[in-house]
């Protein structure tokens, strides 16, 4: 399931992404790749997600094609199809965004790609999801300001989970 939403992904961006303008996109693609990252380090005794490989790669292998491919191109797509001429349209974008990342992480917990722990669940992958997208947006249009905003979020859950430094 994980290579086939690589994939999608991938056929997905060829197909519509703005690939004459990714370079506009590139900084919040690297900020997403980067949180992912800093998520796997952070919690590497203390996973809140984990998946579930499928038989063609390991669990390092799945995150990092998850935080290379994935979730970048996904930032391309997401951030290039925005729509800029209204306010309405844009929380739609952002709620169809939204909508797809849940759907997409119910079919994983359905097929056991993913498994939560230390009390985290499909219902906070939801709520992140909120959180995250107008992140992503604030990072393409002010990053200073998402990672100032990034700093305290990452404490707040990082209190609220418990995990240690």
């Amino acid at each position: 399931m994980h290579l086939f939403l690589a994939l999608s992904t991938v056929f997905a961006a060829w197909k519509w992404g703005d690939w004459r303008n990714w370079k506009q996109y590139h900084p919040t693609m690297l900020y997403i790749t980067s949180g992912g990252m800093l998520y796997e380090y952070l919690t590497h005794d203390r996973n809140l997600w984990v998946f579930n490989p499928d038989f063609l790669y390991n669990q390092k292998v799945t995150v990092l094609i998850y935080a290379i491919l994935t979730m970048p191109l996904n930032v391309l797509l997401y951030l290039s199809t925005m729509p800029r001429n209204s306010k309405l349209k844009m929380i739609r974008h952002i709620l169809l965004w939204i909508g797809i990342y849940a759907v997409t992480e119910w079919l994983l917990q359905y097929f056991n790609r993913i498994d939560y722990a230390y009390g985290w669940t499909f219902w906070y992958s939801v709520l992140f999801d909120c959180i995250m997208f107008p992140m992503l947006l604030l990072h393409h249009r002010k990053p200073a300001a998402a990672y100032l905003l990034s700093i305290f979020i990452i404490w707040f859950l990082m209190f609220m989970f418990q995990i240690k430094l």
